[in-house]
């Protein structure tokens, strides 16, 4: 076990190698900051999406990055973990509810990377995954991202989340003073002179990543969840519209499993009508099929989405009849939702 007085030894010592690497590596534009996720096991496909987002500045040579999935076979974990969050310049929190109930994220890492962040050895940046209590905890009076700490999954276009994050992290880097280099190119003839030569014995390709593959039964629980996910948030959008707005009304109805309709009021006369059903009759059979009617209608709509997957994960990808040369997005169950609300409250607000 270390004691305090290994880790000042290891910090003062990781002073002094900070110092060589930036006077003798930034000139090769070669990484000068490191990344450290911390992070639970349920969100390594959400880490995986963060750390693609992250390839333009690997690429340019102002960040690494590392996790636990890069220990090679035959090596001390905990040692490992401990030596790379100990020599971190930026620590990221990768927050949800099962990072929150990991003794180890929260007991061992979390605390570990808050001590290093007093004492200003570290940036601790939290990033939130998925919606949790988290503002109450330690690490809640830092600034989270994404923006307002509003969760990625949350997010309408998932890679608009990341994006967020992104930036919030290269405003750190900048305060810390790096800064992505045009055409930055790694040496890796300097790296091992600047490492002690340890280098070259550890050197491998950061681009880990496989294709995952995702089956019927994944495809199809996707849909049903992102399904009630919608349900749901008809059913509260129209309760909130009501309360705020005098003089309107609402019916929710949930025709069975696979519908629901809904609708909204003005002076009794209806003004907004739309129902969701899970398809099989219009054109396809894997989507969520959204009509501007009381009920479904089968043979008819006017929006769809459908399940998509890339290599990492999967999301919805609307039709797009009601939104004519916009650009693809990946939709989340959030993004999914407020297309089709938007479509429905568009004769209130026009």
């Amino acid at each position: 076990m270390r004691t305090g007085r290994d880790r000042t030894f290891r910090a003062t010592n990781y002073c002094g190698l900070q110092s060589r690497r930036r006077a003798k590596i930034d000139k090769k534009g070669a990484p000068v900051s490191t990344l450290f996720f911390s992070y639970s096991h349920a969100d390594e496909s959400l880490r995986d999406q963060l750390e693609k987002h992250l390839s333009g500045l690997r690429r340019q040579g102002v960040i690494s990055s590392w996790h636990d999935r890069r220990i090679t076979a035959g090596t001390e974990l905990a040692e490992a973990i401990d030596s790379h969050l100990d020599t971190a310049d930026i620590i990221l929190l990768l927050i949800s509810p099962d990072f929150i109930a990991s003794d180890y994220c929260y007991e061992r890492e979390m605390n570990r990377a808050l001590e290093r962040h007093q004492k200003r050895e570290a940036r601790v940046i939290p990033v939130i995954l998925r919606p949790c209590d988290w503002q109450g905890l330690p690490f809640g009076k830092l600034l989270a991202t994404p923006t307002d700490g509003r969760p990625i999954t949350m997010w309408p276009n998932i890679d608009q989340a990341f994006l967020n994050v992104v930036t919030a992290i290269k405003h750190a880097l900048k305060e810390l003073g790096q800064k992505p280099e045009p055409n930055a190119w790694t040496s890796l003839e300097a790296v091992p002179t600047a490492l002690g030569g340890s280098f070259q014995e550890t050197a491998r390709s950061s681009n880990l990543r496989i294709r995952k593959q995702f089956t019927d039964l994944d495809k199809d629980r996707f849909r049903h969840d992102g399904f009630e996910y919608i349900a749901k948030f008809f059913e509260n959008s129209l309760k909130e519209l009501v309360e705020r707005n005098s003089g309107l009304d609402q019916t929710f109805r949930r025709i069975d499993a696979n519908s629901f309709s809904a609708a909204a009021y003005r002076g009794g006369e209806k003004f907004c009508k739309g129902s969701a059903s899970i398809a099989g009759s219009a054109m396809r059979s894997d989507g969520i099929e959204y009509v501007m009617t009381d009920g479904p209608r089968p043979g008819t709509m006017n929006e769809a989405i459908y399940v998509k997957a890339d290599d990492q994960m999967l999301y919805f990808e609307a039709l797009g009849m009601q939104s004519y040369g916009r650009e693809k997005e990946k939709l989340t169950f959030q993004g999914a939702a407020e297309l089709f609300w938007d479509i429905f409250i568009r004769p209130l607000q026009s």
